[in-house]
């Protein structure tokens, strides 16, 4: 798909982020998913998008196996994955991905 601020996509993949799964599109970094995913909290004036400010900073690793390597790296330079699983997000995401990654409350029963 043609989007002027996702690079060329053609579909959407899996990744999880903190324990929650997300589809996210295909070939754009890890900041650029986020911002896919909420584009409210994740504005182009927060971070800088070219490594200058490393507050985009997460730990990641691929495979469900247990010696998966983590991996510390800038969101604005990595490329998402399909199963991608992002541990570690640092202190200004958090806050940015804070309404997408709370744990949803459950609706009040009707009396």
């Amino acid at each position: 798909m043609a989007d002027p601020i996702y690079g060329d996509y053609k579909k959407l993949i899996e990744i999880s982020i903190q324990g929650k799964k997300f589809k996210v599109p295909e070939n754009n970094t890890c900041l650029r998913a986020f911002q896919y995913l909420s584009p409210e909290t994740v504005p182009y004036g927060r971070f800088c998008w070219n490594q200058e400010c490393h507050t985009c900073r997460i730990t990641y690793k691929i495979g469900r196996r247990a010696h998966s390597t983590s991996r510390s790296v800038l969101a604005c330079k990595t490329l998402v994955a399909e199963g991608m699983q992002i541990t570690e997000l640092s202190d200004e995401l958090k806050w940015v991905l804070l309404g997408i990654l709370k744990p949803s409350q459950p609706r009040p029963s009707p009396e």
